[in-house]
């Protein structure tokens, strides 16, 4: 068994672990299989980055093997290893990578597994984002491509299995370096997309209002719209600027400042009566009133309402929600439509802390229309 430690070269990037835990309590990993079952396969590399207290830096050490003879072995050094730490970090781990070293540790007759560590899968948190980042696929190398970064690995772990078996038979040098680079920048590259994890953020985090306002524009058609418009403050700065389309709103965001846009609609809604038992409506007036206050209106002008018919009118500025109901009370263009709206009042419009409820509410809906 080969082990090989190298020192991270992060100069021109930042390596911010705030978004997982403490950078001494995590430990990133990543394996090299000669196959997809754990059963009929083994691993014959291990790479992990942990951040070094003696040297104040980031380092990566990986475990290499030449058969699977050594296997047991390397897994011992690795749990070993691994023991000192409290969180692991791995992507699409919890799928692939830690099955199958439980399964492996099984096989050679070694006490442990993950059950005890905490662990966080990169790919879990960003895979939720694949629609909202125009995403083509949320592999590693997707994202590192998606933040504009550069890896000397040019290969697929399946199509080093056929490296790996030359160099176990050779230990050919060539093929020993093309398997330390593979693994090294998928190690390294964990790191280097942990920024990413700052769009979740937005979501469950929430923002900051910076300022509110309304703006008329013409549309496309040369129509006269009005809209909101809610700058932000972000959570955690971006390392990509993005922007999104959803329901008619806008969002788009650059570092730690974002921009949101809703439609903002001057017209007549109705406010329906739950209640509907205890109202008359009135065809002449096209409008509900009270049971109580009915005996004011001739009967010839007046029915009993109905669950459709229960409302009353309203010509004013409405804003648009999703549901659950944000807020109250709602608004809607007739009974049997799906598409729910609020008043924007005077007292609203001075509500700092409406419209950050607001803004998170547009930015929840735009993370589940996918």
């Amino acid at each position: 068994m080969k082990t090989i430690s190298n020192t991270v070269n992060n100069s021109e990037f930042i390596i911010d672990t705030s978004s997982i835990g403490e950078a001494n309590d995590c430990v990133f990993i990543d394996i090299e299989t000669t196959g997809l079952s754990s059963e009929h396969s083994y691993i014959y590399l291990i790479g992990a980055a942990y951040f070094d207290n003696s040297k104040n830096s980031w380092e990566i050490k990986q475990w290499l093997i030449s058969s699977p003879s050594e296997e047991k072995e390397m897994l011992t050094a690795v749990t070993d290893f691994i023991l000192s730490y409290k969180t692991v970090v791995h992507y699409n781990g919890n799928s692939f990578d830690l099955p199958f070293i439980n399964a492996r540790c099984k096989a050679c007759g070694i006490d442990w597994d993950f059950a005890n560590m905490a662990g966080v899968d990169i790919y879990k948190r960003v895979s939720s984002l694949k629609h909202f980042l125009k995403l083509d696929s949320c592999k590693q190398k997707s994202i590192e491509a998606f933040m504009g970064i550069q890896r000397d690995d040019e290969n697929s772990g399946k199509e080093l299995i056929k490296v790996y078996r030359e160099y176990s038979s050779t230990r050919s040098e060539d093929n020993e370096k093309l398997l330390l680079l593979h693994n090294h920048d998928d190690v390294l590259g964990m790191l280097r997309i942990l920024p990413i994890l700052n769009y979740t953020d937005i979501f469950f985090k929430g923002v900051s209002v910076k300022k509110v306002q309304t703006n008329i524009y013409n549309d496309v058609l040369g129509m006269s719209k009005k809209e909101l418009i809610i700058s932000i403050a972000l959570p955690s700065s971006i390392p990509v600027a993005i922007n999104y389309n959803a329901n008619g709103c806008y969002f788009s965001a650059k570092e730690s400042d974002g921009l949101i846009k809703v439609p903002l609609l001057h017209e007549e809604m109705k406010y329906f009566y739950s209640n509907y038992q205890d109202y008359y409506y009135l065809p002449e007036e096209d409008v509900a009133i009270h049971k109580s206050v009915s005996e004011y209106v001739d009967k010839d002008f007046r029915e009993p309402a109905k669950a459709h018919n229960c409302y009353t009118r309203k010509v004013s500025d409405y804003l648009p929600q999703w549901a659950p109901v944000e807020f109250e009370p709602f608004f809607k263009r007739d009974y049997d439509s799906s598409f729910l709206y609020f008043e924007l009042t005077d007292e609203l419009k001075t509500n700092r802390d409406a419209f950050k409820k607001y803004a998170d509410h547009v930015l929840k809906m735009m993370y589940n229309s996918k």
